[in-house]
C-alpha cells in the first residue's frame, strides 16, 4: 500500500534515511523553472546532515547540467550534488570505446558529452563501430519510424544509450527521449547498453551507497521507482509528474501494478 505524504510532508519520514536519491526533471524543476518547495526540501535535508544526490537521466556531463541549473537560479551548494546518466556513460566510453568510430543520434546540444573524442565521430552510420544515442535529431523529434529506417542496415552494431527515459515534460510540452529511440533499436533485434536509472551503474557511480538506508524520489515509475525496486531502496513517487493523468484516472495502486513497480510513498509535489 502506498502511503500519501501530502499532509505530513517528507519531514515525517526523513529521519528513517541516510541517503536520498532525488530526480531533477519533474521533481526539482520542469525544464523551465525550479520548484520552490523542492528546493526548500533539499535545504532541510542538508540541515539534518543527510546526504542527497540529484540523480538525473540527462545525456550530458555533470558540468553541463550544473550550468543549466545555474541559469534556472539554483544555488551552487545544491548544484554540487548533481550526477547524470551522461557522466556515467562518459566514464564507460573513455574506458572502453575512446578510439572507436561512432555515429551520434541526438541533437547538436549534446555535443559536450563527446567533445574529448569528437575526432572519432563519423557522419555516416555505416562507417561507425557503435551508435551513441543521446536523444532524437531536432528535425526528426517526433517520428520514430525515421530511426527504424536509419538502423535497418546497422542493427548488428551496439548502441550506447545515455538516457533510458522514454518521455519527459518540458513545461506543458511532452517530448520523446533517447530511451524511445533505443527501444526501437532493441525491438529490431539490436543490443543496447543503457546508462541511467533504473540501471544500477549510475547509482553506484554517483555515491558510496553501501550499507545505507536509502529513499529514491522521482516522478517516473519506469526509471526512478523501478530503479529503487531493483536495488532494494524505498521509493517516493511525485504524482504530479509524467504519470499525473494516469494516476488521476486509475489510482496509484493500479498504475504502479501496471508498470510492475512498488511505491512506498507518494506526494503530489516534493514538500518538506
Amino acid at each position: 500500500m502506498t502511503k500519501n505524504l501530502d499532509k505530513e510532508g517528507l519531514s515525517s519520514i526523513a529521519d528513517n534515511y541516510q541517503l536520498f536519491y532525488v530526480d531533477l526533471w519533474g521533481v526539482v524543476h520542469n525544464g523551465v523553472s525550479l520548484h520552490i518547495e523542492a528546493i526548500k526540501t533539499l535545504k532541510e535535508i542538508k540541515k539534518k546532515n543527510k546526504d542527497y544526490i540529484l540523480l538525473t537521466n540527462a545525456p550530458r556531463p555533470n558540468s553541463a547540467v550544473k550550468s543549466f541549473l545555474e541559469k534556472l537560479g539554483m544555488e551552487k551548494e545544491i548544484r554540487d550534488h548533481v550526477f547524470t546518466s551522461g557522466e556515467a556513460a562518459l566514464n564507460y566510453l573513455k574506458k572502453n570505446l575512446f578510439n572507436k568510430l561512432f555515429f551520434h543520434v541526438g541533437p547538436p546540444r549534446d555535443f559536450d558529452l563527446f567533445k574529448d573524442f569528437k575526432k572519432m565521430k563519423t557522419e555516416k552510420i555505416e562507417n561507425s563501430e557503435y551508435i551513441l544515442c543521446t536523444g532524437l535529431f531536432d528535425d526528426h523529434d517526433k517520428d520514430l519510424n525515421y530511426y527504424k529506417n536509419l538502423f535497418e542496415e546497422n542493427i548488428q552494431k551496439r548502441m550506447i544509450c545515455t538516457n533510458p527515459d522514454l518521455i519527459v515534460d518540458r513545461g506543458n510540452q511532452r517530448e520523446l527521449c533517447a530511451g524511445s529511440v533505443a527501444m526501437v533499436f532493441e525491438k529490431m533485434g539490436g543490443e543496447v547498453i543503457y546508462f541511467g536509472k533504473p540501471y544500477p551503474e549510475v547509482y553506484n557511480q554517483s555515491f558510496d551507497n553501501k550499507n545505507k538506508k536509502i529513499l529514491s524520489i522521482g516522478d517516473n515509475l519506469n526509471t526512478d521507482i523501478k530503479g529503487a525496486n531493483l536495488l532494494n531502496f524505498d521509493s517516493l513517487l511525485i504524482s504530479n509528474g509524467i504519470h499525473k493523468n494516469e494516476i488521476k484516472e486509475k489510482g496509484i495502486e493500479n498504475i504502479s501494478k501496471s508498470y510492475e513497480a512498488i511505491c512506498n510513498y507518494m506526494q503530489s509535489e516534493l514538500k518538506w
